[in-house]
């Protein structure tokens, strides 16, 4: 099976009312743990690379890795999909190693840090828009400003100046008719990486997940309810995978990520993809420091991503369930871009 436009994994997961993992990745490992996942629990999922994992891979490395697994895989559909592009060129160059989705970030400037105008990220998300559609590639567009800083990309905003940059319901139904997106992704209160908020329980001290404006996007699915929405910074930061860190070793201070009831929640409301990065690299982490305390002989690489990669599929296998995605890789016949050139022509 060929890599599947972005925009078929959405409006099928849109029909049966279930949301798909978009899962960040840098190495084989990842790319292993995520497709031995998909096939065990028959999933569509999207497979997504940041500018910083194709700097760190160089971008024709990863894109066969995931090629290697598509055709191990044959009957999964699998979208290849650029995380936060920060320009035109960008994107062209995602595109032209046969990426079938891409993501133009206009929400910020180029310099990936300062946020845009308006107007700003309606021009530069059109114009990817404009380029993409012709060629059957899927855009997702954002709108709003995300916190923390996650491979280099984002404001780095403080709770407050996110509280500041949330989405606005009306503006979201506007920036869709003026830009042609096929997935919004909407600032809710949600950040990167693994470190979310400062709110701490009044009674124990320990640090909370963050509150999210999950209203907004209950208002933006009542507006456009055949928008596909999508969560960034949604790694629910597993408090047992950060005590794996700290006893063999780590320092990780207390953190807490997106709760689990939160994204259900975003899924009943119109949100089809669900960004989780974090998560599986607190996994690999554990899993590598406990080899290393336990078995400080080791030096063969195998002996410690092997298990780095058990422990990443485990985390694939819950969210992939748990975002009720499990079971529906073989509900419809996947397309291929030129099918959705068409699609596209037609509109």
């Amino acid at each position: 099976m060929p890599l599947v436009p972005m925009r078929q994994i959405l409006d099928e997961a849109a029909k049966a009312g279930y949301g798909v993992g978009a899962f960040n990745v840098n190495n084989m490992e990842q790319i292993q743990a995520i497709m031995q996942a998909a096939h065990d629990t028959q999933s569509p999922v999207i497979i997504q690379a940041s500018r910083g994992a194709l700097k760190y891979s160089k971008m024709i490395y990863l894109r066969n890795l995931i090629q290697a697994a598509v055709e191990e895989f044959p009957e999964i559909p699998v979208s290849m999909h650029l995380d936060h592009g920060n320009s035109l060129d960008s994107c062209k160059k995602a595109i032209e190693l046969d990426f079938t989705s891409v993501m133009i970030d206009g929400s910020l400037a180029e310099d990936g840090k300062t946020p845009n105008t308006y107007e700003a990220n309606v021009a530069i998300t059109k114009a990817v828009v404009t380029m993409a559609h012709p060629l059957g590639v899927t855009v997702e567009g954002e709108l709003g400003c995300l916190g923390g800083i996650e491979d280099g990309h984002g404001a780095g905003l403080s709770v407050d100046e996110v509280n500041a940059h949330l989405t606005d319901p009306g503006q979201a139904e506007q920036f869709v008719a003026d830009t042609g997106v096929d997935a919004l992704a909407v600032a809710i209160g949600t950040s990167h990486g693994a470190y979310k908020g400062a709110r701490k329980d009044p009674v124990t001290g320990k640090i909370m997940p963050p509150k999210l404006a999950m209203e907004r996007i209950h208002q933006i699915h009542e507006r456009m309810p055949n928008c596909h929405m999508v969560m960034h910074g949604s790694s629910s930061v597993p408090q047992e995978l950060v005590d794996i860190i700290n006893q063999y070793g780590g320092k990780m201070p207390d953190t807490a990520g997106v709760t689990l009831d939160n994204i259900q929640d975003g899924i009943k409301h119109g949100v089809r993809k669900v960004n989780v990065d974090t998560d599986s690299r607190l996994a690999m982490t554990g899993a590598v420091r406990k080899v290393f305390v336990e078995t400080p002989g080791k030096f063969d690489p195998r002996d410690w991503l092997g298990p780095a990669r058990e422990a990443a599929y485990k985390v694939y296998i819950e969210r992939m369930k748990a975002f009720g995605q499990a079971g529906h890789a073989r509900d419809y016949k996947p397309m291929t871009l030129d099918d959705m050139k068409k699609v596209y022509a037609k509109a």
